[in-house]
C-alpha cells in the first residue's frame, strides 16, 4: 500500500477457473447445483422439495429436518477434528484462549443444558447482548440445538435501542455479561440489560457470563450466573430436528432511518449457503 492508503499497482483479479465452472453449473440448473450442496450436510430426513418459489417468498429444502449446531459441531467431534482447534481467541487485554471441538462442543451441550432447564423450548426467542468472548457464538451454538431462534444485538447499542429488538423478536431470555472491554473502556452491558428489560414484558430470564467481575446488580429468580447454570447442566443435549424453514435467527437492520426491520433466515437455507 502506499502513504495515501491506495494500491501502489491497480490490477484486476479474474476468478479462478474452478469458481467459474461452479458458477456456470448454478446457472444451469439452479435446484441441482444447491441440491447437490446440501447433500453434504446432515439431515435428519432430506427434503421433498428443493425450492418453493412464491414470489418474493423463497423457501428452500421445504421437507427436510435438520439441526445448525449438529452441523457445526457433532459431526467435526465424530472425526478427526475433534482435538483441532475450533477457535483461536485473543481479548482486548490480551488474554488467549484455544478451544477445541470437543471442547466447544461440550460447552454448547452445557449451555443448551442450562437454557433447557428454564424452560425454553423449539420455537422460543433468545436475545444476545453480550461483549466478544467465546461464550458469544457457544450462546448461538446452544439456542441453534434447541431450536431457539435467536438475535444478536451490538453491544454499543443503547437500552433503548436494545428494548426495541428484544420487544419485536418477543424474546424470553438475555443472554449478556456484567461487562466488556472495548478500547480500553468497560462497557456496563448488564446495566443497559436491565433498562431494556424493565420495557420488555416478554422477557423472563437474564443469563449474565461474569467477564470483568464487576458487582451487578442480580434480581432473584430473574437473573441466573452462567457458570452458576452451567455446574448444574446436563454434558449433553441431543440437537432438535428442526424443519428447514424453522427460523434459524433475526438480524436487525440499524434503526438509523425508521424502526429496526428483522431480517428471518431459515436454518436450512441458511446452512447450505454458509458451508457453500
Amino acid at each position: 500500500m502506499s502513504d495515501s492508503g491506495k494500491p501502489r499497482v491497480e490490477k484486476t483479479y479474474e476468478p479462478k477457473e474452478q469458481y467459474l465452472s461452479l458458477q456456470a453449473d448454478s446457472l444451469r440448473d439452479l435446484e441441482s447445483f444447491w441440491a447437490g450442496i446440501a447433500g453434504q450436510l446432515v439431515w435428519r430426513k432430506k427434503w421433498d422439495k428443493v425450492l418453493e418459489w412464491d414470489p418474493p417468498f423463497a423457501q428452500w429444502f421445504v421437507g427436510g429436518l435438520l439441526n445448525g449446531s449438529e452441523n457445526a459441531l457433532d459431526k467435526h467431534v465424530r472425526s478427526w477434528r475433534k482435538n483441532k482447534a475450533a477457535y483461536l481467541w485473543e481479548g482486548e487485554n490480551r488474554e488467549r484462549r484455544t478451544i477445541t471441538y470437543g471442547e466447544l462442543h461440550r460447552e454448547v451441550n452445557r449451555l443448551a443444558g442450562a437454557l433447557h432447564d428454564l424452560g425454553l423450548r423449539k420455537g422460543d426467542t433468545v436475545a444476545i447482548y453480550m461483549p466478544l468472548v467465546p461464550e458469544f457464538p457457544i450462546t448461538m451454538l446452544a439456542c441453534a440445538r434447541l431450536g431457539l431462534p435467536f438475535t444478536v444485538v451490538f453491544s454499543g447499542f443503547s437500552s433503548k435501542a436494545l428494548a426495541e429488538r428484544i420487544q419485536d423478536c418477543e424474546a424470553k431470555i438475555v443472554v449478556t455479561a456484567d461487562g466488556g472491554y472495548r478500547r480500553g473502556k468497560v462497557l456496563e452491558l448488564k446495566t443497559v440489560v436491565d433498562d431494556a428489560v424493565k420495557e420488555s414484558p416478554s422477557v423472563k430470564h437474564v443469563v449474565v457470563f461474569r467477564r470483568t467481575g464487576h458487582v451487578v446488580p442480580m434480581i432473584e429468580g430473574r437473573d441466573h450466573w452462567w457458570h452458576d447454570l452451567m455446574a448444574k447442566a446436563s454434558s449433553f443435549i441431543a440437537p432438535v430436528p428442526l424443519e428447514s424453514t424453522h427460523l434459524l435467527y433475526i438480524l436487525y437492520t440499524s434503526g438509523t432511518t425508521g424502526k429496526p426491520k428483522g431480517v428471518a433466515h431459515g436454518t436450512g437455507g441458511y446452512l447450505v449457503f454458509a458451508y457453500a
